[in-house]
């Protein structure tokens, strides 16, 4: 037989009701600290914390990375390890789409791609395609700061999207 609990507010041991958790309100949860909400989590699971400095909240939906893939770019791409990440194509030489599993609701979110390695001067990267459902990324790179910008395969390559889930 199962057992169950019915409470509106979990309160602290001492039985002052400044700290616990309210659930009380039957559209979210407060979590309390000292008589101040420090958590709000909704009924649709939006969840706000309060910041660092304590005056402000933050969105931890709004916070969290919604996409990051480590993989290596040589011969065949391979993803090493990733979040929300379906696949990898080889466009060509220096050239690579990552494919989500789950799409972006709209192609306006942040996004950043790295690669690793110091045997070359100075690396780019640039986006030349975004979608909801890929990123495109193209390596280039500059030898000795001269003009030239050539293209090259790298062991170690990996992007990052912030940004909402549709």
């Amino acid at each position: 037989m199962a057992s169950e609990i019915k409470v509106d507010t979990i309160v602290n041991a001492g039985g002052d009701n400044d700290t616990g958790i309210d659930l009380s309100t039957n559209d979210q949860i407060l979590l309390k600290v000292a008589n101040a909400t420090k958590l709000t989590m909704n009924s649709t699971g939006q969840t706000t914390i309060v910041g660092e400095g304590g005056t402000t909240t933050t969105s931890l939906q709004q916070g969290l990375a919604k996409h990051w893939v480590m993989f290596d770019g040589s011969g065949t791409p391979a993803i090493q390890d990733s979040l929300n990440s379906a696949s990898i194509t080889d466009n060509g030489t220096a050239d690579y789409t990552t494919n989500l599993t789950n799409n972006m609701s709209n192609s306006n979110f942040g996004y950043s791609a790295s690669t690793g390695g110091n045997d070359i001067d100075l690396w780019g990267m640039a986006s030349p395609g975004r979608s909801t459902s890929a990123i495109r990324i193209v390596t280039k790179y500059h030898v000795n700061n001269n003009s030239a910008v050539n293209a090259a395969d790298r062991t170690s390559m990996s992007s990052i999207i912030h940004g909402d889930l549709a």
